[in-house]
């Protein structure tokens, strides 16, 4: 059943109402400890203000919520949150900063990885509820992140780093009470997102939003500028898109898992394109799960006043700093890049600023392997982001020598963005299949019942239509920028920010 409680670690308080909703314990507590830290924030903002408390009152409270929601969820499970944001604050302290984020690195993704495994291999595998290492995931994007932010604001001179690690570069050692707040508040613990330690620091002070209206180009009328913006209007569109998306899902998913396609002899005898047509439909209905938890996420930050990103330009306040996707932008998506731009962007930006920009060598690949690592032991991962990587290659060679010849007209354009549209979305559902089912035989069965007609495609098109080089022009101008009016040591500096701007591009 559904409602069997042998796969929850935390409380059973909430048993008769996972029975009355068919619905796993665990899937229930989170979603009950979510609405309670939402209503929680709304009291956070309002009767624990900078201007009426202090932030260390504010760090107390928070992360003492944080805590007693986590121990409801998963039980005594919670305590390894505890451990890992010892040992690595442990390490932070009593290692030189020189090499302390090389270290809190291994060490916060060498512990989430330990406990993946021993989850997965030794006590439940295929349990698809929620469980403890889906937290720890964002706790070690967190102290990763701080880790090299400290390591850039106390070891390196503010010329030597790119703009956007000089705003997130920390000048001081965060103390044992501000660091297990920015791990574990009540407002991130269970669903995340990550979000850099200068503005958590300058929401916990009351600073956000001066800081970000010194930073907006937009207009501000007299009320933004004498009181904090109201994040209202937000939290009630956001807790909307929530009440829907959980709606769909629970409506239509059940109906057409993705399982079945593989598991039921029925689906398997159909022909090919209404396969295909299930799969998308599926997916289209198991999406708006992340949808739900992700933008109750975000609700839940901007309700305790924290995501404010300034103003647009009719005056509007923005609230979408740490938002996690674009739903859309996702739907809508014409190409594959897109659609994972628009994915779990908080984890994309980690993955760019602690392993793409820093890596010396084969850094995609690396970035690839981290992201991998870092979502578990499952097999399926593993298949899924290989096959990415093959989608990635083809969507890239289709692009650069097709997409110029439907650019003539409007209605070309329209033709290539509907095919385009139609090839992602069956190249995405396609590629995240093992990410679903997880295992090694159910992910083969999908491929070899699909006659791995995605895989083929991919390779074929990488032959057939190489990715044209782009760096011959940029090298002539590169040869004769020097001589004509340049100094040697500027045309070094320009080639540098080009490689650079080319790795942001790539990413």
């Amino acid at each position: 059943m559904a409602t069997e409680t042998k796969s929850c670690t935390g409380s059973a308080l909430l048993q008769p109402i996972s029975e009355i909703v068919d619905l796993p314990l665990d899937q229930v507590n989170f979603v009950v400890c979510q609405l309670f830290a939402l209503l929680t924030a709304c009291w956070f903002r309002l009767y624990l203000h900078p201007s009426k408390t202090s932030p260390f009152i504010r760090h107390v409270v928070a992360t003492l919520l944080g805590f007693y929601l986590a121990l409801f969820c998963f039980g005594w499970y919670a305590l390894h949150f505890l451990v890992q944001s010892g040992l690595t604050y442990g390490i932070m302290i009593f290692t030189g900063v020189e090499h302390m984020h090389r270290y809190c690195f291994v060490v916060a993704l060498g512990y989430l990885t330990l406990c993946q495994i021993t989850r997965v291999y030794v006590f439940d595998y295929g349990m698809y509820s929620a469980d403890f290492t889906g937290p720890m995931m964002v706790i070690t994007q967190k102290i990763t992140s701080l880790a090299f932010e400290i390591h850039d604001g106390l070891t390196k001179k503010e010329e030597h780093l790119k703009p956007s690690q000089q705003y997130l570069a920390v000048r001081k050692m965060p103390s044992l009470l501000e660091y297990l707040s920015y791990n574990c508040n009540f407002m991130g613990i269970l669903a995340g997102p990550t979000c850099s330690y200068n503005d958590y620091i300058a929401f916990i002070e009351g600073t956000c939003y001066q800081r970000k209206r010194l930073e907006s180009n937009g207009k501000e009328n007299g009320k933004c500028k004498q009181s904090d913006p109201s994040p209202k209007r937000d939290v009630i569109l956001k807790l909307g898109t929530c009440a829907l998306c959980l709606l769909v899902y629970l409506t239509f998913y059940r109906v057409c898992p993705v399982e079945r396609i593989i598991d039921d002899p029925y689906f398997t005898s159909q022909p090919f394109f209404l396969r295909v047509l299930y799969l998308y439909l599926s997916m289209l209905s198991l999406r708006p799960k992340y949808y739900f938890v992700w933008t109750l996420a975000d609700a839940i930050h901007n309700a305790a006043g924290f995501g404010f990103s300034g103003y647009s330009k009719d005056g509007t306040p923005q609230w979408d700093l740490i938002s996690n996707l674009r739903i859309l932008n996702i739907e809508l998506a014409t190409s594959f890049k897109t659609f994972l731009d628009n994915w779990n962007i908080q984890t994309a930006l980690w993955l760019k600023r602690v392993c793409y920009e820093r890596c010396p060598y084969h850094p995609t690949a690396a970035t690839f392997l981290l992201s991998a690592m870092w979502h578990g032991v499952y097999p399926g991962y593993y298949f899924t982001f290989i096959t990415g990587i093959s989608v990635t290659l083809a969507a890239r060679a289709v692009r650069h020598n097709v997409r110029q010849h439907f650019l003539g007209s409007s209605t070309l354009k329209l033709f290539y963005d509907v095919i385009t549209w139609a090839s992602t979305q069956i190249a995405i559902c396609y590629t995240v299949v093992p990410f679903v089912v997880l295992a090694v035989g159910p992910s083969l069965r999908f491929y070899w019942s699909c006659y791995f007609y995605l895989h083929l495609a991919c390779v074929l098109l990488v032959v057939a239509l190489p990715v044209k080089r782009r760096t011959s022009r940029e090298n002539v101008q590169e040869k004769q920028s020097p001589s004509r009016s340049q100094p040697a040591d500027q045309s070094i500096h320009s080639s540098t920010d080009n490689n650079c701007n080319q790795k942001e591009k790539t990413t």
